[in-house]
């Protein structure tokens, strides 16, 4: 699946998976529990079978409108397609909860690393 890293607090990598790839992972899952073929899909849906392979494995960026076409011909509201991606979404980036620094003492500097920016106000 292909992601994009975030780096959150703590130094923590955060993994969001591209919503082009969950996209095509619930299009696939779809047209596989129906058990129909790629080629009959895209015949339905009026787009090319290679196009409709390329969504499908989320390398490539459906428009609205080839999402419309494509769900009509899986049968599917484009709305459950949406619920589909955000429950998969939801269940692939849920994290650890986020580490809090120990609270220091009123007028006591915060601990500096490398790389960290200090700005000062006149």
């Amino acid at each position: 699946m292909a992601e994009v890293a975030h780096i959150g607090p703590g130094g923590r990598r955060r993994h969001q998976p591209l919503l082009r790839t969950l996209v095509g992972d619930v299009l696939r899952r779809r047209r596989l529990a129906q058990r129909r073929t790629l080629a009959d899909v895209a015949r339905a849906a009026r787009v090319s079978m290679p196009y409709l392979s390329e969504v499908e494995r989320g390398r490539k960026e459906a428009s609205s409108e080839v999402l419309a076409a494509v769900c009509a011909a899986l049968g599917l509201d484009i709305a459950d397609l949406l619920a589909e991606v955000r429950l998969q979404l939801v269940t692939v980036t849920q994290v650890a909860p986020v580490h809090r620094p120990r609270r220091q003492h009123p007028g006591a500097s915060p601990a500096r690393r490398p790389g960290d920016v200090v700005l000062l106000a006149a």
